[in-house]
């Protein structure tokens, strides 16, 4: 066999010139690209080129692992393993999710069924291909938003914390519902939800059906250590009953409360039945006929 001579090192003062303007693949391919550029005479726009080509690709290649370690992903799983024939969600619905527009539009996915049906595998597929197209994805379990508010209650940094989570485009929150729900979950998942209204897409994985979902965890957390108003005390036996006054003509202050509209904290937005779902219960598709993916509305979760 002919061993191919080593191309020569670059001159040190190229050499300190790459590491100053920070073209580490540059500096790693530029001894065998100007060999190959001098033996075959190259004109010198392609030895530029053929650099800043290499430098480029490098760049993707690094930025796309530090994506994907920041994600957190818990077992690497993408599309290649993915069978869309053994999953029950329609094909159409699969295809829609794929195109990742949900989350350039900031909508948000639930994914409801039964365990070990692929909803981790759907999420964590999604989530790998939002990273392969620039995205930037974070991933978290019910239990590690607890353990991240209970890290930052002591300093009083948690709205700090979730605004860091908010830097992703997509964020996951897997197996809700799977184990109970400690109050520092409910509260790191309330918090969550409401800073991500409508500027980030949320994806969100559980078990149990939508209705039960929002009737488990629709509570503001914060309520649970608000004590009820005290019920009124009755009249004494000596004491008058007053007739009420009579209401004004005029108005005065707002509405009166059975005729105001219940607007809810998120203006009126009410939870969609759209999911995507797995196992063998029946529920719609998700999207329109077209395939696009509807508004899942999870910021009603816990309104």
């Amino acid at each position: 066999m002919m061993n191919t001579p080593a191309a020569p090192p670059l001159p040190d003062d190229l050499d300190a010139l790459l590491r100053r303007l920070r073209l580490p693949h540059v500096r790693r391919h530029a001894p065998d690209v100007l060999a190959t550029a001098k033996a075959q005479r190259w004109d010198p726009a392609e030895v530029l080129r053929a650099l800043f080509t290499e430098e480029a690709a490098g760049r993707d290649r690094a930025g796309l692992a530090t994506r994907r370690a920041r994600a957190g992903f818990p077992t690497g799983k993408t599309f290649d393993a993915w069978d869309p024939a053994v999953s029950s969600i329609p094909a159409p619905t699969q295809q829609a999710l794929r195109t990742l527009e949900w989350v350039h539009r900031r909508e948000n996915l639930v994914v409801a069924g039964p365990a070990g049906t692929g909803k981790t595998f759907l999420l964590e597929a999604l989530g790998q291909q939002a990273v392969e197209h620039g995205l930037h994805v974070a991933w978290f379990t019910l239990e590690q938003l607890g353990v991240l508010v209970r890290a930052h209650r002591a300093d009083d940094t948690v709205t700090r914390a979730v605004e860091k989570i908010l830097r992703a485009d997509l964020i996951v929150v897997d197996d809700i519902g799977l184990l109970p729900v400690g109050p520092d979950a409910a509260e790191g998942l309330y918090r969550l939800v409401d800073a991500a209204y409508e500027k980030r897409s949320i994806a969100v994985s559980s078990n149990l059906q939508p209705r039960r979902l929002r009737r488990d965890h629709a509570q503001d957390p914060r309520d649970r250590d608000r004590r009820p108003a005290p019920a009124p005390r009755p009249p004494l036996p000596d004491q008058r009953r007053k007739r009420p006054p009579r209401p004004s003509p005029h108005r005065q202050g707002s509405e009166s409360p059975g005729l105001t509209p219940d607007l809810g904290r998120n203006g009126g937005h009410h939870w969609a039945d759209l999911v995507a779902t797995t196992g063998q219960e029946p529920r719609p598709s998700l999207g329109t006929s077209q395939g696009s993916v509807a508004d899942l509305g999870i910021e009603d979760l816990l309104s």
